[in-house]
C-alpha cells in the first residue's frame, strides 16, 4: 500500500550554468504537515534548488511534481499560482505602504463601486496574523519593521494566497534568539495547519529542533533524504562534507607571550562603560554576550571607527590615538567586521582588488596600481587560505559566503598585524568552511598573533577561546578561563547572573 503523495517533489532534477553543473539528479519530497530541512555546504546547490521550486530556473532534466502530477513553472508567478512561496533571509517590502497593503498588493478587496475596501483588507490581515499567533497592526507602515516582523508579513502574504508549500531560505540568519523562537512558533502553527515547509539553515541545532526530515546535497548531488530521529549532528556533517570532520574546533595549546592589546577603562556614554582587558600574543580571547551587549561597539571603538569618551588603548605597549582607523592599522591592528558584504568588501570589485585594498601603496608603481603585483598578492593569499574561485578578476560577489570571509581575512592579514579582531567570523558560512576558518585562527595564534574574537556562537566561543570575556549591558561581567567555560557559565554571565569573582 503506497504512502501519502508529496505536495511538491523533485525527481532526478539537473541544472547547468555553462560548464558548471549546479544540480545533478536531485530528488526531494515535501509532505503536508512536515518541516523538511535542506542541508549542504555553500556551493552544494541549495540556492539553485530553491530557485527551481520558485520558478526562477527551469530544470534541464528531471521533473517537478505537484500533488503527484508533472508541472512546469515558467516563471515565479506560475509557482505562486501553484501554491509555492519563498521567504528569503531579507524580505523586500514596500516601505511606504501599510502592512495590509503589502500583503494584498494587487489583490486588494474591492467594494461595490470598485474602490479598495480598506476595512475588509485590514480585517483579513488581522485574521492572518491571528492565525499565525503574532500580534501586529495591519495599518502600520512597513518602514521600520524589524527583519523578523518583515518575515512574518511575507508569511502572511503567502498564506493569503493559499500557499501549500513554504520555502524558508536562511530565515534566522539576521534574527535574535527571541525572534528565532517566535519564528519557530509560527512555523509550528503552519505545520499543524497542514502546510509543507522546506527549511534551509547553516545552524544544525535549528535543523534538529524544528525539522522532521532532512535532505542533504553535496556538490550539486543528492546524498540522502532521511528522518532526523536517530541522526546526530556529526552524522549530518559527514554527509554534508563527504568526510568525517576531525575537529570543528582545532584549537592548539600555545603559551601566551607578551601583551599585544591592552584596553583600559574604555567608555562610550550610553553604549559601554569601563571596559578593561588584555590580549597576549598566541591567545584567542572571545568577547561573548547577547545581542545589544556592546561587543561590536567595543571593537569599533578600539579600531577608531567610533569615538570613545574615556579610556585608553595600547598596541604592543604604545598608546593608540582615538578615532583613527588609519592610526590603528599603522599600529598593527586589523578588524574583520561582522557584516562582510557591507563593511568588509566592495562587492562590485574583483577578488584580487579587494585583497589588495589595505596595501595599495605597497602594490603601486608610482601613481598606478601594478596589476602584476596585485595578482601575485591575491595568488599568494588564495593558496595560504585555500580560497576557492574561478578567476581572481571575477567580482567578489560571486563567491560563497565562506570564501568571501577568506578574502576579508586575506585583506587584513596582508597588513601583517599584531592584533586581529574578528567579529562573528563564521556567521552564515557552512560547517566545512567554518572548520577551515577555525583552523586558520588557531594557526595564526600559534604563530604569535593576538586574536580578539567576537562571537554569538557559544560552541565556537567555548571551543576556540583561551579566555572568555562576557559582556552584559555594556560592561564586562565575567572573565572565564578555557577550562571553566561552559555554555551555562557564559550564558549566566551574559544575562547578568554571574560576577567576575565567580570566574
Amino acid at each position: 500500500m503506497s504512502g501519502p503523495t508529496p505536495v511538491l517533489a523533485l525527481v532526478d532534477v539537473s541544472k547547468s550554468f555553462g560548464a558548471v553543473r549546479a544540480l545533478k539528479g536531485v530528488r526531494l519530497e515535501l509532505y503536508a504537515g512536515e518541516v523538511h530541512a535542506l542541508a549542504g555546504e555553500n556551493g552544494a546547490g541549495k540556492s539553485t534548488l530553491v530557485k527551481t521550486f520558485a520558478g526562477v530556473h527551469r530544470p534541464d532534466g528531471g521533473r517537478i511534481l505537484l500533488g503527484g502530477e508533472p508541472v512546469v513553472f515558467n516563471s515565479p508567478a506560475d509557482a505562486q499560482s501553484a501554491g509555492v512561496a519563498v521567504i528569503y533571509q531579507e524580505p523586500t517590502l514596500f516601505p511606504d505602504l501599510s502592512v495590509a497593503e503589502n500583503i494584498f498588493m494587487g489583490r486588494q478587496p474591492r467594494g461595490a463601486l470598485g474602490r479598495i475596501d480598506r476595512s475588509a483588507m485590514h480585517a483579513k490581515a488581522a485574521g492572518l496574523f491571528e492565525r499565525l499567533g503574532v500580534p501586529m497592526d495591519p495599518r502600520r507602515p512597513a518602514r521600520g519593521l524589524s527583519i523578523a516582523d518583515q518575515q512574518v508579513v511575507e508569511i502572511a502574504k503567502a498564506i493569503s494566497r493559499d500557499a501549500k508549500v513554504l520555502i524558508m531560505d536562511e530565515p534566522t540568519a539576521a534574527l535574535t534568539g527571541q525572534e528565532t523562537a517566535r519564528l519557530f512558533s509560527v512555523v509550528e502553527a503552519l505545520r499543524e495547519q497542514g502546510c509543507a515547509l522546506l527549511f534551509i539553515s547553516h545552524r544544525l541545532e535549528e535543523i534538529f529542533e524544528l525539522c522532521q526530515r532532512v535532505t542533504t546535497l553535496r556538490d550539486g548531488q543528492w546524498i540522502a533524504s532521511e528522518t532526523l530521529e536517530g541522526l546526530t549532528p556529526d552524522d549530518l556533517v559527514t554527509r554534508m562534507v563527504g568526510r568525517e570532520l576531525d575537529e570543528l574546533y582545532p584549537k592548539q595549546d600555545v603559551e601566551p607571550g607578551e601583551v599585544a592589546l591592552k584596553v583600559s577603562r574604555l567608555t562610550r556614554e550610553g553604549v559601554f562603560t569601563d571596559v578593561s582587558f588584555e590580549v597576549r600574543r598566541g591567545e584567542i580571547v572571545a568577547l561573548a554576550g547577547l545581542v545589544g551587549a556592546g561587543r561590536s561597539e567595543v571593537a569599533r571603538a578600539i579600531f577608531g571607527i567610533d569615538r570613545r569618551d574615556a579610556g585608553s588603548v595600547e598596541v604592543d605597549g604604545r598608546p593608540l590615538k582615538a578615532a583613527s582607523p588609519t592610526g590603528a592599522m599603522a599600529a598593527g591592528l586589523a578588524l574583520v567586521p561582522e557584516d562582510r558584504r557591507q563593511q568588509g568588501l566592495v562587492m562590485e570589485m574583483s577578488i584580487e582588488r579587494n585583497m589588495g585594498l589595505t596595501r595599495l601603496r605597497a602594490l603601486s608603481r608610482g601613481p598606478l596600481i601594478s596589476r602584476a603585483a596585485e595578482r601575485a598578492n591575491a595568488a599568494d593569499w588564495a593558496v595560504r587560505l585555500q580560497l576557492k574561485y574561478a578567476r581572481a578578476g571575477d567580482a567578489v560577489g560571486v563567491l560563497s559566503g565562506g570564501n568571501q570571509q577568506k578574502v576579508v581575512l586575506a585583506k587584513w592579514l596582508a597588513t601583517e598585524p599584531s592584533v586581529l579582531i574578528v567579529d562573528e567570523p563564521t556567521r552564515g558560512i557552512d560547517v566545512g568552511t567554518k572548520a577551515e576558518v577555525h583552523r586558520l585562527l588557531s594557526e595564526l595564534a600559534a604563530g604569535g598573533l593576538a586574536v580578539l574574537m567576537i562571537s554569538s556562537d557559544l560552541p565556537e566561543v567555548i571551543g576556540m577561546a583561551d579566555r572568555v570575556l562576557v559582556m552584559h549591558e555594556g560592561r564586562i561581567t565575567a572573565e572565564i578561563p578555557r577550562e571553566q567555560a561552559t555554555e551555562e557559565s557564559v550564558m549566566s554571565a551574559a544575562t547578568g547572573r554571574y560576577g567576575k569573582e565567580a570566574a
